[in-house]
């Protein structure tokens, strides 16, 4: 099963090999050289330099500028793009904004933590370039709303990182479930047990790293002292930047639950979890959550669960659609279907374990770099793709951490004031959320 950690890990084994030559896009291939496309990426850790990493195999493609606030990731991937490429970036800033200034910037990648995508994207759409977005798109709905209208009335060309939309094994998954063999679907069993991401000590403040620009990393965040374990891959565990795993892995997950089922808004949503595995650790965000989404006739139903691998159908990722006939099981790595046996008589035909090709994030970029060149966008992911199951994957926070049942009408709680307080963030001056 691939985790975060090993895909990260693949991704730069697989790019390692600097004698090989780069994948080429066919449709880039043909591009003038006046016709390439300038990349600049914001925030260079993890996925955003995976990100990046990919788009690097098209040579038409060329790293111009990178941002981050911290000097020693600065430097360091300026190094590595280097040594891929054989040359160093010509810009290097701690400050996003110079990065969106420079007009020689093309595309820009948001590799940033959850609460600077809608300021980063918005920006990046106003100054005329076209973006590939981290996930979650956004932090709070009024977030997704706000970077929908700054791409569709800046006519950006967007592509949000749910590259399983890409990936082919998960498309024929949803083209078995929607041929009906499957019968009645009662329920979409959704898992996310991460056996890999264990407790987070809790641990003193201490003073800023050297090099690091704290204050720019917070943004529109509250201001508080350094903490390392706020800081880097760990912000996602508290609220003031991301969602946890609800959002981490729900907005990949979810998104094929609601994508397979043809389903957009619930009816109510209702959560129930908390820090049962590490009630003492520093983790803000529940280690042990289920959701319940009502739709019309069937259930969607998110459990997670942090320090723990035994997820449904012996897997640690999965979804299950869960049909009279038979129950079809997808996650990254392929897809079955285990069929109904009722009174000694089997409803269908198992289909045995149908491996993936594992070429998500390639497909993707490649989708993208495509759709830019064409001007279409209509990408793998678009903006609207990807401000939907941000939004969906929110609704679960939110009902968790109001505790009561909540009713949608695809806008805001019908039933509960205190709940829609969560709409729309509040921003730590002189940040402000954007108006487009």
């Amino acid at each position: 099963m691939t985790t975060r950690r090993t895909f990260l890990k693949n991704t730069a084994l697989a790019t390692a090999g600097l004698g090989l030559a780069p994948a080429v896009s066919g449709t880039l291939a043909a591009c003038a050289p006046s016709d390439r496309i300038n990349v600049g990426l914001i925030g260079c850790n993890g996925m955003g330099y995976s990100n990046l990493r990919e788009f690097l195999n098209h040579p038409e493609v060329e790293c111009i500028a990178l941002c981050d606030i911290d000097e020693t990731v600065l430097n360091r991937r300026a190094g590595d793009v280097e040594k891929i490429r054989g040359t160093r970036p010509a810009n290097l800033y701690k400050d996003w904004r110079r990065l969106i200034d420079n007009k020689d910037v093309n595309l820009v990648i948001v590799g940033t933590p959850d609460h600077w995508h809608c300021l980063q994207m918005v920006a990046a759409c106003e100054a005329g370039k076209d973006v590939y977005c981290e996930k979650p798109l956004g932090r709070t709905i009024e977030e997704c709303n706000i970077m929908i209208n700054a791409a569709k009335k800046n006519k950006t060309v967007v592509q949000v990182g749910q590259w399983q939309r890409s990936d082919p094994h998960w498309l024929e998954a949803v083209d078995f479930l929607r041929s009906g063999k499957l019968g009645n679907i009662r329920l979409v069993r959704v898992y996310s047990y991460q056996g890999w991401n264990t407790s987070i000590p809790v641990v003193a403040d201490e003073p800023v790293p050297q090099g690091v620009d704290y204050d720019m990393w917070l943004g529109p965040a509250p201001s508080r002292p350094f903490n390392r374990n706020r800081y880097h891959f760990t912000f996602r565990w508290f609220w003031d930047y991301a969602g946890g795993l609800m959002t981490d892995w729900g907005v990949h997950l979810l998104d094929f639950a609601l994508y397979g089922m043809n389903v957009t808004a619930p009816k109510s949503i209702m959560a129930m979890g908390g820090k049962y595995g590490y009630p003492d650790d520093a983790c803000e965000t529940p280690d042990s959550l289920q959701v319940i989404y009502e739709f019309e006739g069937f259930n969607v139903m998110w459990d997670h669960a942090i320090g723990i691998n035994d997820g449904g159908y012996g897997r640690n990722a999965v979804l299950g659609f869960v049909g009279e006939n038979g129950t079809l099981v997808v996650d990254r790595s392929g897809w079955e279907v285990i069929p109904e046996v009722v009174n000694k008589v089997t409803r269908m035909e198992a289909i045995p374990w149908k491996k993936g090709t594992n070429e998500g994030l390639k497909n993707h970029v490649k989708n993208h770099l495509d759709c830019i060149v064409k001007r279409n966008q209509k990408t793998t992911v678009d903006v609207e793709i990807g401000a939907h199951i941000a939004k969906f994957s929110a609704l679960g926070n939110i009902a968790y951490r109001t505790g009561k049942k909540l009713v949608w009408d695809g806008t805001r709680f019908t039933n509960d004031t205190e709940a829609n307080s969560y709409l729309v963030p509040d921003y730590r001056a002189p940040w402000k959320l954007p108006k487009v």
